[in-house]
């Protein structure tokens, strides 16, 4: 994971979010553990199809914490995750693909939740 966010933090376009108030405190409302199933069920609708609907455009850039940390984190779309992750286009994505996007996700959530001000 070091290895990933420190090529993240170079990158000017993906280092730039950060939480709003809005999404910190929806953050802190819900509790991290409910943040994870959003997030999990955000990837698994959304991301993990071979062919996702709407693929490079299905993440919204507000209103959730879990998708300013897709944004953050290169896991948005299958595009970014082909690029940043590795993880090829055009197959629906394992179970074990699925629980690494969030481990991302949730690892950028965890180091990142204090809101911009």
């Amino acid at each position: 994971m070091e290895q990933l966010f420190s090529r993240l933090a170079k990158s000017k376009f993906r280092s730039r979010f950060k939480l709003g108030i809005k999404e910190h405190h929806y953050l802190q409302s819900k509790g991290f553990q409910a943040i994870e199933k959003h997030a999990h069920d955000f990837i698994t609708e959304r991301i993990a199809p071979s062919l996702p609907e709407n693929d490079g455009k299905q993440t919204p850039m507000k209103n959730h914490p879990v998708f300013i940390a897709q944004h953050a984190t290169a896991t948005c779309c299958r595009k970014c995750l082909e690029k940043w992750h590795g993880i090829k286009m055009g197959q629906e994505l394992t179970k074990q693909q699925i629980e690494y996007i969030v481990s991302v996700i949730m690892y950028w959530l965890h180091n990142n939740n204090e809101p911009k001000v």
